[in-house]
């Protein structure tokens, strides 16, 4: 077919059975040789007489014990409502064998003629009434009265007409014989007409199961059918005026009855053989038009056509010029009379069916025409014979429009060849194993949109019939909510899941041998400060303009997605570029250049806000993963942070196991807390002046299992790496845990020195964010120093403020309660930070520590000996007082106690120490002050070792904003 409906319903071939009937064709051959064999040698009249007779006899004797040999097994065999007809048929042919073995024993054992009548007689007028007994149980039986009737007419019509075709040509002579007197004439008649009226009851029978046969085993019953009919015309040509006279054992006739037995034999099983399965050829049948249609209507013809004989046999005799038998007028009479019969209730059956089909059509057609689903009918050309009314309010085009039109051109040109490879895939499968078939595409309707559409598509007189519905509601909901299962909800960019879904086909598809391909994690810095600033309204606007900004700075085949919070990526599919440095180049500007363009001003609720961006790239190397490129640009990421953030960082393989070497010692970290092998050490602060121990200074060491001692900036610092191994914010939970126990241990040994009679301050160190934290309350303050039995003088706080995102006010608060408490406050690492002019403006504060770096090059370089002692100035003009931590060497000693610095902590004086050494240390009370003992240059403090702090002054005191 050449046009496109006609390719939608073409059909696949088959496949075929091969070899599967080569076993049933050796037997049919062998069946075929067999009989052929029998005929040459009854033809040539078997090379003798005596010979002859004994293949015309014991031969056909053989052949009829085969046949009921072969039918009795298979009815042993086989269990169904088949089993009686094989059970007659095997008695049948067993009367058969007994009679030609009579027939044998006379004239081969005894060397007599038959005599007639005998047992053979017997014996052979026993073989139609089983084989006609049996063809009834094959018969299809009618479900009916009017069925069994019709049944029993037409038997009579084929016979009767039979019967009088019959005796017009060879029984009227039979049964003149037979009233003629002779001595035995009227057995002989007898015998004579009980053979044609068996074998005209038998073919009867035959004929009327031909039409009204049973659909289970066709093959072996059409076989049994085709040997009881040749043994019938062997019947008939027997008792022919011709033959009947001049026959005698071995001759060809023989070789029919031969036949027609093995025949029978083989029916239930080589036609069981050939046809292991479903019978493809009634299947294929039943799929096909009917392309014939006086075959099917045979059976409707059978009463005429029996008619017709009846009225030849008439008209035979009346041309003939003979008188018309009595016989044939009744039987002629007869069959005329159950034709009318048969006709009426045909008739009145017919008037019936109509009617009833009139309401089933009338009732479908509500059905149909009520459905809301369109129902279409298409030939097997293609073109649609049926459609629904429903089809207007679906498709927007009336039935009528779309009757006549081919359906291949209202399916959309993209799902057109699956539909094809659908369609033909089921009209090929058998239609047992799969009657129906499921088939979604779009459909044009009559205003040119393409509607979705879903079919349950059955055959029909090989085409299809389409019950078809409008499911695009559907599809476009299923869309959405895929769209919304892929997508950010706030900027509609991809989300993790389908970004890694991208990552996962760059890698894996046809670019998987591209290791240009890069990924880009991108992370917004500030943006918490904008939430916390102008809230987080204002928040979501900035990442819904920073998406769209990242959107349009990707190309049309890479991914630009949003993970979470304010961190993005983008995925940069690779072209092809072998020259890794290049590519790296490459790709290094295009984040370089979406850094800047995603720190532009952003206007923002009416004012302009800035956040910066670091990036991290990494490329698809040979044999990594989705999930390892992604982390390696993760870890590229926030080296970015950590190294200063808005800028692009590359990842390198070291990052990856400087990240696993970290995360083993946060696990180690984080059982060393659990299992104490946390130690306490303490520093003296040394007074400048005098060298008498002023205060110590609280340290935490962590002694881990292999003997190594770390620092509190070291462990300090892997704390703050999260257990995925990721570097980020510190861990609250470990820090929050360790923090408490240096404060709490710190608390208890200072507690049992001044026990002991060592009145010397502790400092701890704590940051703001710990101090603010709300697992820590201000009454465990409290509550910690009146358990241990500390007075709260005797503890002091140094405050760490390095995050300029600390609420100053909260703080603020916080400090001026715990000074309320009597608890000293001190502002660690001043002169370095961002915090550290603003926290001495606002925060309520003791003392001042001047943070290591100003120590460390206070004697080499002027510049920073000027910023010191300006500091120092600043803290004695506030009244407070000053230490200086990592003093290590003479030289800064006299030169911090020459700028006015009270007193300092570090190397010169002391190391960290254990509880007893530092009680060794408290007992002597002082440490030697390199240069001797010398009058601060500035007044301010107090000259000797203990530390006085003056209250009050701070408040009043003018100081210029920062």
């Amino acid at each position: 077919m050449s046009t496109p409906g006609a390719a939608l319903l073409t059909r696949q071939p088959l496949a075929g059975g091969g070899g599967r009937g080569a076993r049933g064709l050796a037997m049919q051959l062998l069946l075929a040789v067999v009989s052929s064999g029998y005929g040459v040698g009854a033809a040539l009249g078997w090379g003798s007489e005596e010979l002859a007779e004994i293949m015309g006899d014991f031969g056909l004797s053989a052949a009829g014990l085969l046949a009921a040999v072969s039918c009795f097994t298979y009815a042993r065999a086989i269990d169904s409502r088949e089993r009686p007809a094989w059970l007659l048929f095997a008695f049948s042919s067993l009367m058969g064998c007994c009679g030609n073995a009579v027939w044998g024993w006379y004239e081969v054992v005894l060397g007599e003629d038959v005599p007639k009548p005998s047992l053979a007689d017997f014996a052979f007028l026993c073989f139609a009434p089983p084989a006609i007994v049996g063809l009834l149980v094959l018969a299809k039986r009618p479900v009916t009265r009017a069925g069994w009737v019709c049944l029993g007419l037409d038997s009579w019509l084929i016979g009767g007409s039979l019967l009088t075709l019959s005796w017009s040509l060879a029984l009227a002579h039979a049964a003149r014989t037979a009233q003629s007197g002779a001595p035995g004439s009227v057995p002989r008649a007898a015998l004579s007409l009980a053979y044609p009226l068996l074998d005209i009851a038998l073919v009867s029978m035959v004929l009327v199961l031909h039409f009204r046969r049973s659909e289970t085993n066709r093959s072996a019953v059409n076989t049994a059918i085709a040997a009881l009919a040749l043994t019938v015309l062997s019947d008939a040509l027997f008792t022919s005026p011709l033959l009947s006279a001049e026959y005698q054992s071995g001759q060809l006739l023989d070789a029919g009855w031969f036949a027609g037995s093995l025949l029978l034999a083989y029916a239930p099983w080589g036609a069981r053989r050939l046809h292991p399965g479903p019978d493809p050829v009634a299947q294929a049948r039943a799929e096909r038009p009917h392309s014939r249609p006086i075959t099917g209507s045979l059976p409707a013809l059978t009463p005429y056509l029996a008619a017709a004989v009846c009225t030849l046999g008439i008209l035979y005799n009346v041309v003939d010029g003979r008188k018309v038998d009595r016989v044939v007028v009744f039987t002629g009479c007869t069959v005329v009379l159950a034709l009318v019969i048969r006709q009426g209730i045909m008739l009145l059956d017919n008037i019936a069916l109509t009617q009833e089909l009139a309401q089933k059509e009338n009732h479908f057609r509500s059905l149909v025409q009520g459905s809301s689903d369109v129902i279409m009918i298409a030939a097997p050309t293609g073109t649609l014979r049926y459609v629904s009314p429903a089809a207007a309010g679906v498709y927007g085009r009336e039935a009528e429009e779309l009757v006549g039109t081919e359906l291949a051109t209202l399916i959309h040109p993209e799902d057109l060849g699956r539909v094809v490879h659908e369609v033909r895939r089921f009209l090929a499968a058998p239609p047992t194993e799969e009657p129906t078939t499921r088939i979604e595409c779009r459909f044009r309707s009559g205003a040119g949109e393409w509607l979705n559409v879903e079919s349950t598509v059955n055959r029909h007189q090989g085409g299809l019939i389409l019950n078809s519905r409008d499911v695009t509601e559907r599809v476009r909901l299923q869309a959405q909510l895929q769209h919304s299962a892929e997508h950010d909800p706030l900027t509609d960019l991809p989300n993790r899941a389908l970004f890694t879904r991208r990552v996962r086909q760059a890698l894996t598809g046809r670019r998987a041998g591209d290791h240009s391909t890069a990924v880009l994690f991108i992370d917004l810095d500030g943006f918490k400060a904008v939430n916390d600033t102008i809230g987080h309204q204002a928040g979501d606007e900035l990442l819904i303009e920073a998406a769209r900004r990242l959107q349009d700075s990707v190309r049309a085949g890479d991914t630009a997605a949003r993970l979470g919070g304010d961190e993005f990526a983008a995925l940069i599919l690779g072209d092809g570029n072998r020259d890794r440095s290049a590519r790296e180049y490459q790709v290094h500007e295009i984040a370089d250049r979406l850094r800047t363009t995603l720190a532009q001003p952003y206007r923002i609720a009416g004012s302009e806000v800035r956040v910066a961006a670091s990036i991290g790239v990494a490329f698809a190397d040979p044999g990594i993963t989705p999930s390892d490129l992604m982390r390696n640009a993760d870890l590229a990421m926030y080296r970015a942070k950590a190294g200063g953030k808005d800028r692009v960082e590359m990842y390198a393989p070291q990052m990856q196991a400087e990240v696993v070497r970290k995360a083993e010692l946060a696990g180690r970290l984080r059982t060393a807390l659990h299992e104490g092998e946390f130690a306490l050490l303490h520093q003296p602060v040394v007074s400048l002046a005098s060298g008498e121990i002023s205060a110590v200074v609280a340290q935490a060491r962590w002694r881990s299992a292999q003997g190594i001692l770390f620092t509190p900036a070291e462990f300090l610092r892997v704390a703050e790496y999260s257990e995925g191994g990721h570097p980020a914010v510190p861990d609250a939970s470990r820090t929050a845990e360790l923090g408490r126990w240096l404060l709490e241990e710190a608390v208890g040994q200072a507690a049992e020195r001044h026990r002991a009679g060592h009145d010397v301050p502790v400092a701890v160190r704590m940051t703001a964010q710990r101090l603010l934290d709300r697992s820590m309350p201000l009454g465990s303050v409290e509550a910690l120093l009146t358990r241990n039995g500390l007075p709260s003088g005797a503890l002091v706080l140094e405050l760490a403020v390095s995050d300029p995102r600390v609420p100053f006010d909260d703080l603020e608060r916080r400090l001026a309660a715990l000074r309320r408490l009597g608890v000293l406050i001190a502002l660690d690492g001043f002169g370095s930070g961002y915090a550290a002019i603003s926290a001495l403006r606002r925060l309520p504060v003791d003392m001042l520590k001047l943070d290591r770096g100003l120590v460390e090059g206070v004697v080499e370089s002027p510049r920073l000996h000027k910023i010191t002692a300006g500091l120092l100035r600043i803290a004695n003009d506030l009244g407070m007082q000053s230490v200086a931590e990592g003093v290590d060497l003479p030289e800064q000693v006299m030169a911090l106690r020459a700028m006015g610095c009270s007193h300092g902590q570090g190397m010169a004086f002391s190391g960290p120490l254990d509880e007893y050494r530092l009680r060794r240390a408290l007992v002597r009370g002082t440490f030697p002050v390199p240069g001797g003992s010398a009058q601060p240059a500035l007044a301010g403090g107090s000259p000797g070792g203990s530390m006085v702090i003056h209250r009050g002054s701070h408040n009043e005191t003018p100081v210029p904003p920062a």
